[in-house]
């Protein structure tokens, strides 16, 4: 008997070990991590260092009052939208462009944190969440859903709304119509295409009345703006897109 319990012990021993080998390891590489722009090392689980993240190509919201819809240039980009706000954290632009590849078609499920983090702090640097009633984010059609395992606009809103402590459905509105990519089409052809695309699984409250949409691209708004048309019918007044990236009009 004693001798098994000796083996026993031997064997447990050993697992802990290579327990405790493995929990201080991941521990240490968690603490002690790259940036994901130059490589210098990074404290925290940090994806970039302060030096890059200061050098980030982000919008200068103060400039336009929190709504890119008051610069000229997007508003005119813009035509026949039915979303009244726009805010979005860096245009098209290098290292964010790259980032949004990644996280759509790599599956880096880092980068929802760091695009939700920035979003959130350039939002409260601007407005007040207390006129914001809900959050919801644009749907993929089931058979993109599928295949690609996720929906990336979901994973930022989820985490925005947490930072923001706003009230998300993640499930609210449904993408019914499957569209081929819409990459390399004019506005007009992407209005067309999204026509009925989108359907609410049930009847937003009465009380909803301020509705953030987020998306990680916004190129001609069409998207936004079917969706934005579907809430408004059913009584929410006021749609704030909020996006990663803008790609700005030529």
């Amino acid at each position: 008997m004693d001798d098994n319990n000796g083996m026993v012990s031997g064997k447990q021993m050993k697992i802990n070990w290579r327990l405790l080998f493995h929990t201080y390891y991941h521990r240490l590489l968690l603490t002690f991590s790259q940036c994901d722009l130059c490589g210098n090392p990074t404290r925290s689980q940090t994806l970039i260092c302060s030096s890059c993240l200061a050098d980030l190509p982000l919008f200068k919201h103060k400039l336009t009052q929190g709504d890119l819809l008051n610069w000229p240039a997007i508003n005119k980009g813009l035509p026949g939208i039915h979303f009244d706000h726009l805010f979005c954290l860096s245009p098209y632009l290098s290292p964010f462009n790259h980032w949004i590849t990644q996280f759509k078609y790599q599956g880096r499920f880092e980068l929802a944190a760091i695009f939700a983090s920035l979003l959130a702090k350039q939002w409260q640097e601007i407005h007040s969440v207390s006129s914001v009633n809900l959050i919801l984010s644009v749907p993929l059609h089931i058979s993109k859903w599928q295949k690609r395992g996720y929906n990336q606009a979901h994973l930022i809103a989820k985490q925005f709304s947490q930072l923001l402590q706003l009230p998300y459905q993640g499930t609210t509105l449904i993408r019914v119509k499957k569209n081929v990519s819409q990459v390399g089409q004019t506005g007009i052809q992407r209005r067309n295409n999204l026509e009925n695309a989108f359907i609410l699984r049930q009847p937003i409250s009465k009380e909803i009345k301020h509705v953030i949409l987020i998306d990680d691209v916004l190129t001609t708004g069409s998207t936004a703006s079917e969706i934005s048309k579907l809430l408004k019918r059913n009584g929410v007044k006021t749609v704030t897109v909020v996006t990663v990236c803008l790609t700005l009009p030529k």
